[in-house]
Parts: structure tokens; sequence; C-alpha cells
């Protein structure tokens, strides 16, 4: 009987780790759709999962008969470093795709249960002409252009990955081939879980985008030293659940000092929830991801990108080495990888080869490892980060190193 119940300890415990993993993943949930089950799952643990979210990054978790949504406050508002991103093609969101989904909602929200693409890019063209603040900032919008109606195919694309619109009938490449409409139906419950804020934005008297961002998401809390080490307990849990380093000179001096006695039971709360493994370095801290199940990017390892982020990946750590936390230059890196397409063409994609092809492929490549947390830009250059040392070349057999547990850029914990 003891036996019994210890596995069925053990298979609840991994039936909350799966759900809070997805959640952590897929923070706005179907009922229906290819993650139904996953929604089930998160049903089922509901309030275990509600408990744990609040104790720990302090984030509160919503769940009815058709939807769930994690209201997921990220740590950094000003992280740009993972946009949200086109379903199937994973291209990223430009400044104007965020405008064009706000606008799209706007829409959404406004309009009936079913709605056409040709009838929302009506309105969408509509709102932003009535908009001076657009305007002012450069932004028009009259999706004439192939340009334009792209960017409102990957905005719909995405809201179709998280069932805002459920497509009945048609197909986008046909309205970007000017041969045809689609029609969706809207799944109101989830399009009105979308906004994340803990105020709504027409309260806030903020002009500027910073402050009016922070006055969104505050959370204001009663000035007692329980409150003060709930928030900060709350920031690191939500550090380490979301970046994949957390760096100490990062930190503020209040995390420092928190971190420095509670370190073992935060680390702790978040293995023993999600099955991360906790991982301590003298420079920081991550929670490693063996399964690959809570990983959202990775560092690729087929193909030209990825060949080219590990040899730029390699090249950086040895700078680092070589030379210290200096900047690399970006002039001296788009030289650096023209010099890496000439050596590897013949293996890669034709395009590299193309006349100024390394200026792209260098800033999308150092878009990687800035999300990664392995480098850092500045106005002088890109910055090595200590973590980026499990990437360089050992000196004995020119291997890249797997754990570079002895790097002098990550190094063990005493």
């Amino acid at each position: 009987m003891i036996e019994a119940g210890t596995r069925l300890e053990q298979a609840i415990a991994a039936e909350r780790r799966q759900a809070l993993g997805v959640l952590l993943q897929h923070p706005l949930l179907s009922a229906a759709g290819p993650l139904s089950a996953e929604f089930g799952l998160v049903r089922r643990h509901a309030a275990w999962l509600r408990e744990w979210l609040a104790r720990n990054p302090g984030w509160s978790l919503q769940i009815d008969s058709e939807t769930a949504r994690l209201r997921k406050t990220p740590a950094d508002l000003a992280d740009a470093t993972r946009p949200a991103r086109e379903p199937a093609s994973g291209l990223p969101f430009s400044r104007r795709r965020y405008v064009l989904l706000c606008l799209a909602l706007a829409a959404l929200e406004r309009g009936d249960r079913q709605t056409t693409l040709g009838r929302l890019a009506d309105e969408i063209v509509g709102f932003a002409g009535a908009d001076p603040a657009l305007a002012a900032a450069g932004i028009t919008f009259s999706l004439q252009g192939q340009d334009q109606r792209r960017d409102l195919v990957h905005v719909i694309r995405f809201l179709l990955g998280l069932r805002v619109l459920v497509r009945v009938h048609g197909d986008e490449q046909q309205y970007l081939l000017e041969r045809g409409d689609v029609l969706y139906n809207v799944n109101r419950p989830a399009l009105a879980a979308m906004l994340n804020v803990k105020r709504g934005p027409s309260t806030i008297d903020e002009t500027a985008l910073d402050r009016r961002l922070a006055a969104l998401v505050d959370e204001p809390i009663p000035d007692t030293d329980e409150s003060r080490n709930r928030r900060l307990r709350s920031q690191l849990t939500r550090k380490l659940l979301d970046d994949p380093i957390v760096y100490y000179d990062e930190l503020t001096e209040g995390e420092r000092a928190y971190l420095s006695s509670q370190r073992a039971f935060i680390l702790a709360q978040i293995e023993e929830a999600t099955g991360l493994i906790p991982e301590v370095r003298r420079e920081g801290m991550a929670m490693v991801d063996e399964t690959g199940d809570l990983t959202d990017l990775e560092m690729p390892e087929e193909g030209t990108e990825g060949h080219l982020t590990l040899l730029l990946a390699e090249h950086l750590a040895a700078c680092s080495r070589r030379d210290g936390p200096m900047a690399v230059g970006h002039a001296a890196l788009r030289r650096h990888v023209a010099d890496l397409v000439a050596r590897h063409r013949a293996h890669w994609r034709k395009d590299v080869a193309e006349p100024g092809a390394e200026v792209a492929l260098t800033e999308r490549t150092i878009d990687r490892l800035e999300a990664l947390r392995l480098v850092r830009r500045t106005e002088d250059g890109v910055v090595p980060l200590p973590a980026l040392g499990r990437y360089a070349l050992d000196p004995g057999d020119g291997a890249v190193r797997d754990e570079a547990l002895t790097s002098d850029l990550w190094e063990q914990a005493e």
C-alpha cells in the first residue's frame, strides 16, 4: 500500500510539472484545439497551480470552461530580446506588426462572432487613419502593398495560433495574392483574455512609454518587511523561470542580499515544481531544461544558421578569453561573418553569398545570442557574457566545450 501511495504521489507530481510547463510555454490555453488535453490537465490541477504561482512568481491564473490564462508579467519590461513570432515561420514581430496586432484586437472586440480578413483589414485601416498619434509616429496603413498585407497575415496567423481566431473557410495566401477572402470565428473568451494588465490603459495619465508600461502592470504592496521580501522572491523566481541565465551583476542590491540567504529555497521550489535543474556559477545561475520541453529558444545545431551561430559564439568566446569582457565592434563581427561565409559557402545556403548578406546574418545571429543571455549589445559593439565560455574551443584538442565547468568565463561556484 505504501508503494502504491508513493507511485500515486509521483504521478500527481509529474502531472503538475507538465501542467505548469504547458502554462509557462502557452500562457493562453483554449479548451479546443491541439492543446485540449493539456488544457484538461491544467483544469485538473487548477488549485495547486494557482497556489504555487501566487506564492512563488506572484502570477495569477484564471480558468473557466473555455480558457486558461496565466497572467505572466515579465521581470524586465524593457527586455526586447524575445519578441512575439509568427508560428509557422518563426519571424519576429516588427514595430508595425505590434501596432497591427493592437488594432486587430480593437477591431475584433467591437465586431461580431464571425469576421473576414478583408473586413478586418478595412477596420484596421479606418482605426489607423483616425489616430493622429500613429501618423505623428510615422506609422500609416493602407494595406495596398504586399509588405503591409504580409504583416497583417503574420498577425492573423499569430492570433490563429492562440485560437483567438478560428479559420472557417479560405486561406490567408489567397488574400495575399488578392484571389479571395478568409472567414473566421472569433473566440471571444480568448480575445477577452489577451490583455495582460493590472489597470485599464484608459485609466493611466502617463504619456512616456516606459512609465505607461510600468503603470499598466504596477503591483502595489504594503510597506512591510514581509511584503518587500515576497516581492523580491517573486522577482527572482520570475527571472529564473523566464531567463536562460540570471547574472548576479544584473540584480539589484536588494535582490542579491535576499538571494544570498534564500537561494537554496528558491531553487528547490522551482526544481520540484518544474523539473528544471539548477546550475549555479560564480557569475550567475541558470535553470537547465534537460528535456527541452520548457525551452522556447535554443542554440541551433543544424543548417546554415546553426553552424554560423556556433562559429560566432566560439569566436566571441575566444575574444573574451584573449581580451577580457571587451566589446567586439559591429564592423569587425561583420567582417568575420563574411570570412566565415567565404570559407563555408559550399555547404551553406546560396543566398548567404549575396552582396551584403553578412549584415543581416550577423544581426540575426547576435539577436539569438543576446536572447540566450550569451552576449550583450552596447554602443561600442557586442560584449561576450560569462556563459558564452561553454562554447569556447578547448585549447588542447580544439573541440567545443559542452560544459565549461573549468572555463574562466563561466566558473563553477565554490
